[in-house]
């Protein structure tokens, strides 16, 4: 699963070896604390899915990786099975919107509320 760090400045999700080839990417996303417009957290994040595979991986609600096309920009997902997920929407960089599955979803929210550095999770 993905590892999240949370900085001051900045969210690291640093992909597996597995998760790269799943989903046709080379490089870990890094985002920008202040381009976060908001972070839900979702017990079904399939239904969080829209747009069409552009790269990546899919078998339908067991794992999905990759980029999802839709009409306003790009969503990056990584979704297991029935797993809690996090949705961050995005006001700029690479994708609209970030779906992760994690282990660690509230304690994700709650760090991004009070801005405290360093979080791991995964």
């Amino acid at each position: 699963m993905a590892q999240l760090r949370v900085h001051t400045d900045r969210i690291e999700v640093l992909l597996t070896p597995a998760e790269k080839a799943l989903a046709l990417r080379a490089d870990d996303i890094v985002v920008q604390r202040d381009d976060i417009r908001s972070a839900t957290i979702t017990d079904d994040p399939w239904v969080w899915i829209r747009g069409i595979r552009t790269k990546g991986t899919e078998l339908p609600l067991v794992v999905a990786v990759g980029a999802w096309k839709y009409h306003g920009g790009l969503d990056f997902v990584i979704v297991k099975g029935k797993r809690q997920a996090v949705v961050l929407e995005l006001a700029g960089g690479e994708f609209a919107r970030i779906i992760l599955s994690t282990n660690h979803a509230a304690a994700l929210i709650d760090r991004l509320k009070l801005g405290e550095t360093p979080f791991d999770a995964e």
